[in-house]
């Protein structure tokens, strides 16, 4: 029985002789999604601005750090053909910033870079591993990294709420568009996670009122983000795309 049960977990989970991309992979979420798909076997190719990650973190042989601007089209380009050729089976587009201000005070600088990383850099790092994502024996897949912040309004946060609920927009674009090419996209929506982002926009005031609004109560963890996203990249899901799942512990449900 126990065999049995270890070869349904490996046809549906393993991700052995896989080759893949996480972008902003140095820490927090990224760096999760980074370590579990690597861990499930996959060969994982971080894109960060640090190029290593940012705590203390035994290296794990199958995952490989490139210092890269993602902002940089050029270089986008370059990296992902270099990696392509030897072959690409999944993208996570995980990287993403946001500033604290309310949108009378944000000048077009600030709003453009948001929008910059958090969605031109998806969509060129998208389009770039298409033509070897189609290629992928077990059906390329695309997983976009969104936002509560995709379905509510916050304040002091509108040019990240922009950002993600644009990304919503282009994993149902591009799943509805892709659905011929062997490429499934999806998207996945974290709440109130314990990282380093949540940081810079949360307040111990703030922090009362949001945790009321959770149905579950507490915070969520990194972790909680990279099994969904293990699941999505995984034989396990060849049957979904354009869907967007949100990891929120029951905040977008809750009928307070």
């Amino acid at each position: 029985m126990k065999n049995d049960f270890d070869k349904l977990i490996a046809k549906n989970f393993s991700l052995s002789g896989q080759r893949g991309i996480v972008t902003g992979g140095s820490t927090g979420i990224g760096k999760a999604i980074a370590i579990y798909l690597a861990k499930a076997g996959a060969e994982i190719f971080v894109f960060s601005r640090t190029g290593k990650f940012k705590k203390d973190q035994k290296e794990i042989q199958n995952i490989h750090h490139l210092k890269i601007d993602i902002t940089n089209s050029k270089a986008l380009k370059e990296n992902i053909d270099k990696i392509g050729r030897e072959g690409l089976d999944f993208l996570v587009n995980n990287a993403g910033i946001t500033a604290k201000m309310k949108m009378v005070d944000l000048n077009k600088e600030e709003w453009d870079r948001i929008q910059k990383v958090n969605v031109d850099a998806s969509m060129d790092l998208s389009r770039y591993s298409f033509s070897y994502l189609q290629k992928a024996k077990n059906t390329g897949r695309i997983v976009n990294i969104t936002s509560m912040a995709s379905y509510f309004g916050f304040n002091d946060v509108v040019a990240y709420t922009v950002s993600k609920t644009a990304l919503l927009g282009l994993t149902r674009g591009l799943a509805v568009e892709w659905a011929d090419n062997n490429v499934l996209v999806n998207s996945v929506s974290p709440g109130w996670i314990k990282t380093n982002m949540n940081k810079q926009v949360v307040d111990q005031k703030r922090e009362k009122k949001i945790l009321n609004k959770i149905a579950l109560q507490k915070y969520g963890s990194p972790d909680d983000i990279a099994t969904m996203v293990w699941y999505l990249v995984s034989p396990a899901s060849k049957y979904i795309t354009g869907q967007d799942f949100s990891v929120d512990g029951g905040a977008l449900i809750y009928g307070y």
